[in-house]
Order: C-alpha cells, then structure tokens, then sequence
C-alpha cells in the first residue's frame, strides 16, 4: 500500500523532526494545543476576496466559525470543514490556510468551524456543534454569497469523523443531507489491529501513541466505542451522500480509509478513492512544498461539490 516517501515531503519531515517537537500526547493538552498552532501557523498566501469571524448559536452555547470568500463573482456552493486535530487540537487559524486552497480551487465557500475540543467537551459536544454549524450554512450561506441548496461537508483526520457524523445524522433526521463528503485521512474507526497502524507506529507527523491517547480523551466511556457517530466504520453506510476519500501511505490511519471506502461502495454510495502509497498524514496542508500534495489538493477540489 505505500511506497517510499516523497523525497519532498521528506524534505520537510526530516525538518519537522530536526526541531526536537515532542509528540502531542506527551504534552499537557494546552501545550499540545499551542504548538499545534506554532506548527501550522497561516502563511496566508493564497489570496481571497474576504474572511469573516461570526458566531453561530450552538446547543451547548456559541459557535465560532469563519467563513473564507475566494475573489470569485456569483453565487458559490458552500463547503463546512471540520480541521482535524484528534478531537483535542486545532483552530480557525491552524485551519485556515487549507481553507483557503480550497475555496479558491473549488471555488466555493468555505466555512470553518470551531467545534468543542475533548478532553473538556468529550463526545457528542464536538459533533452537536459541527451538526449546528451545518445546519446553519443551509439556511444562511448567502451571508457570504455561498448557494444554500449546494451544501457539502469535508475534514481532516478527526474532521473528517465529524463530517460524516454530520452527514450520518442528517440522513437519519429531518435536515437535507450534505450534497457530498469529502474525507481526508479520516479516523473511522478504534481497531488499531490493522497493517497499518504496525507500518507507520511512529508516524510521520502522527503516531500511533498519540492517536491512543486521544481516542481516550474523547469518548466519555468504553461504550462510546460501539457508537456508529464515534466510529462510523460499523455503521450502516446506506443512504450517505456521495464521498470523496483521501488516503497515505505512510499514514497509521490508512487501512480505516481504504476500509471505510470500500464498505461505502459496498453499500451503494457513490465513492472516489484517491489514495497516495509516498504520502503522510496531514500531506495536503504542504501543497506548496510537495508537488503531489498540490496536484492531489487540485483533485479534490474538482470533487468537493457537485
């Protein structure tokens, strides 16, 4: 399944590696949230019409979200991400500059949501605020001329757990169903007996300790592990929205994405798999360092919206 790594995201591990960064789980949750910041801190290099901060009414109080404007005229389709971030990390800057690569290739809308973060909000309060944020781009994404009839949902790693809880809820409620999902190197599932997580125990840029580590600080109690919205590999996959997949090589994650891909397909849901054997975890935020990331990212926004 993988090959070796992309010497020029080589490149650019050996020097993340250079730095002496501890792994995250080693850290107290406030330092792993500060460096997480630190490390994908916004270059802000890829030029947009605008971004906007509001806050949104959430079910455990506000929601931030900011919604990133490419310099595009007309009405846009809407795209609600989720950053990834092992449910504990992340923000609205650490996520903004893959935003914006996004809504400029789509071009779409974009609106980034900062959801609860476990260990102080364990599940569902991350997903109650993402299912919110959701809700709310459907009924006002022409705020930021974004087409509320053309809704789709995407993330990251833990994102993209949460984007398609989002789109699992839906389909099982009265809210429309995302017009899509795109999921990359997503987290669907807590069997950590797969090939890959032996391949890649020590990453890079993510391993198999931290990934442990914040499995427990997200669920509330073993029984969560059971819950098709904590580990949506075991759910019913029928009736979810057309998908996009993103998978690494040299990602632990990888074997629960081709997995989860596969058991899509097998239950009737139109599925792209695009899987990349020389990349690693979190390649897409290096699109301008690593030509494959940045021919991969152009791939996915040709399928993020229909």
């Amino acid at each position: 399944m993988s090959e070796p790594l992309d010497s020029d995201l080589a490149t650019i591990v050996d020097a993340f590696a250079a730095t002496g960064v501890p792994d995250w789980h080693t850290l107290t949750v406030e330092s792993a949230r500060e460096l997480e910041d630190d490390v994908f801190a916004p270059d802000r290099e890829t030029a947009v019409r605008y971004t906007r901060d509001v806050e949104i009414d959430g079910p455990h109080g506000p929601v931030p979200i900011r919604a990133v404007r490419p310099a595009v005229s007309g009405e846009l389709p809407t795209v609600v991400f989720y950053h990834g971030g092992l449910w504990a990390l992340g923000s609205l800057d650490s996520v903004e500059d893959i935003c914006r690569e996004i809504a400029v290739r789509t071009p779409a809308v974009v609106v980034a949501v900062d959801y609860r973060l476990a260990p102080e909000h364990p599940f569902p309060a991350g997903l109650d605020d993402c299912i919110a944020a959701y809700a709310w781009a459907r009924d006002n994404a022409d705020a930021f001329g974004g087409d509320r009839t053309r809704v789709s949902v995407a993330g990251t790693s833990a994102g993209a757990n949460l984007a398609t809880g989002v789109a699992r809820f839906c389909r099982d409620g009265d809210i429309p169903t995302p017009d899509r999902q795109t999921l990359l190197y997503p987290m669907v599932d807590d069997d950590r007996t797969r090939e890959s997580y032996t391949e890649n125990e020590s990453g890079p840029l993510l391993s198999r300790d931290a990934i442990e580590h914040f499995w427990e600080a997200y669920l509330r109690s073993p029984v969560d592990r059971a819950n098709p919205y904590v580990a949506p590999l075991r759910g019913d996959q029928s009736g979810l929205p057309t998908t996009t997949v993103v998978t690494a090589g040299h990602d632990p994650l990888r074997d629960e994405g081709v997995a989860y891909a596969e058991t899509l397909e097998t239950a009737g849901v139109e599925t792209d798999h695009h899987h990349y054997p020389s990349m690693c975890h979190g390649f897409l935020s290096l699109t301008d360092g690593v030509a494959v990331a940045d021919e991969a990212m152009d791939a996915v926004a040709d399928r993020i919206v229909d």
